[in-house]
């Protein structure tokens, strides 16, 4: 069981890589020419938000722990993912059954390096290591974009699509004996 959700957040883990490139925090590791400007970390600073101070990685954490709780129904979640709708709500109480089955009991989510979005200046992008309390349990780390909603923040959904592609049912897949 725990070989396929490996598998699962292995693939999310590297989808999102592919599709957040401005949670890098390389831009002191490589040379001008090593990148392109639309890659650079820094965001545009005529652009905006930069005035605002970033979120503590707190209440990033708070966001992703509050989605990830058994106790809150999913119904209760909407507001904690961009364009979640009331038919939404299944899905997080699969995500939140898929992280119990996986190990991540109770689940930790060390939030670092968080930066504006190079895509929207409004945004944050973060690197999320998710684990258990457990220091032997199961452990990954993903790169998360978030986004400000009513005085706070929530989990856009690009992000979503990929984190919470791993329900209940992608912890079933079979085992192999001694992993």
């Amino acid at each position: 069981m725990r070989r396929g959700l490996a598998a699962v957040l292995s693939t999310a883990a590297a989808a999102a890589a592919l599709g957040l490139p401005g949670c890098s925090s390389d831009e002191d590791q490589g040379s001008p020419a090593s990148a392109p400007p639309s890659a650079s970390a820094s965001p545009n600073p005529t652009l905006g938000p930069q005035a605002a101070p970033l979120p503590p990685p707190e209440a990033l954490a708070g966001v992703l722990s509050r989605l990830a709780d058994k106790s809150v129904p999913g119904a209760q979640k909407l507001n904690l993912v961009e364009g979640a709708t009331p038919e939404s709500a299944g899905v997080f109480d699969q995500f939140a059954d898929a992280l119990i089955n996986g190990g991540y009991t109770p689940a930790k989510f060390d939030v670092r390096d968080v930066n504006w979005s190079d895509r929207d200046p409004a945004d944050v992008v973060a690197n999320v290591d998710v684990s258990s309390s457990n220091p032997k349990g199961p452990h990954f780390a993903f790169p998360m974009e978030f986004k400000p909603y009513q005085g706070g923040w929530q989990l856009s959904a690009r992000t979503a699509d990929v984190l919470l592609a791993f329900r209940a049912d992608a912890t079933e897949s079979p085992t192999t004996p001694g992993h």
